[in-house]
């Protein structure tokens, strides 16, 4: 495959052993991996295929373990079905060997006094937004990017020396089915380049090491697929960078709560 949507990598999963096979298409790559918040989508995938009426989707443990290059097979495994809480375990495999592993946590809703929130500052609307890249570039620099519509709230690009790490960005698929899937609400949350790059003077790769995050909401639903992102760079020494990743819909209201590792080769 060249060139598909989400959508359509999704509705061409094939069953392969006891696991499921998905095609990589090239406009979800960068380098020489997938995209991580385009192969979360998929492990996600395979788990709500294989495990019918599950609850919400509450937390998820991501490992990225090696290059997603190729058709990955995803096989799951219940860890434990409780009266309240199910765990499942996700694991793509090339050639017998695991590249990404996943943990979903899916929970029914308690009765519950406790109500907190962390509403988002205030952004301008996205149609009011200019664009996160250039217009003068002829393309995203990053294959995955162009299947997203990224808008810049405040933050510097990759590479230019900022004196924080710290980026928000409005960001939705272009693929209008995407707009209120939770796979599609995972891949825009994983959508940002590193929230080191701001910082740095001269390009150089990165790898994900893993990913945490926790969904703060049942309904996903925002207007017209926006979802204003915010990632924060935390730390970051020998190498390696730690970073907040946070995600709220278009009436402020946080939607998923997360962390992530991220080697950095500079």
């Amino acid at each position: 495959m060249s060139s598909h949507t989400l959508t359509e990598v999704l509705e061409s999963r094939t069953p392969q052993g006891d696991g499921l096979s998905y095609p990589v298409p090239s406009n979800w790559m960068q380098g020489r991996t997938t995209f991580g918040g385009f192969s979360s989508a998929l492990m996600l995938d395979a788990v709500r295929a294989r495990h019918k009426d599950l609850p919400p989707l509450r937390s998820a443990l991501v490992n990225f373990t090696a290059p997603i290059g190729t058709s990955p097979i995803i096989g799951t495994e219940v860890l434990r079905q409780g009266r309240n809480v199910t765990i499942i375990n996700a694991r793509a495999q090339i050639d017998g060997k695991v590249a990404a592993m996943a943990t979903f946590s899916f929970g029914h809703p308690q009765d519950s006094h406790v109500a907190f929130d962390r509403p988002a500052k205030p952004a301008e609307k996205p149609e009011d937004t200019g664009p996160y890249f250039p217009p003068d570039l002829p393309r995203p620099p990053i294959p995955f990017l162009q299947n997203f519509d990224v808008r810049l709230v405040e933050g510097a690009l990759p590479f230019s020396g900022a004196e924080k790490g710290y980026l928000r960005l409005w960001a939705r698929h272009n693929d209008p089915r995407m707009w209120d899937r939770m796979e599609g609400l995972i891949s825009v949350a994983d959508l940002p380049p590193p929230a080191i790059y701001p910082t740095l003077k001269k390009p150089g790769p990165n790898s994900s090491m893993n990913w945490i995050f926790n969904v703060l909401a049942e309904d996903i639903q925002t207007r017209d697929g926006w979802f204003l992102l915010e990632h924060h760079l935390t730390a970051g020494r020998d190498g390696y960078s730690s970073q907040v990743m946070r995600v709220w819909n278009t009436e402020g209201d946080l939607v998923v709560d997360g962390m992530q590792s991220v080697i950095i080769f500079v």
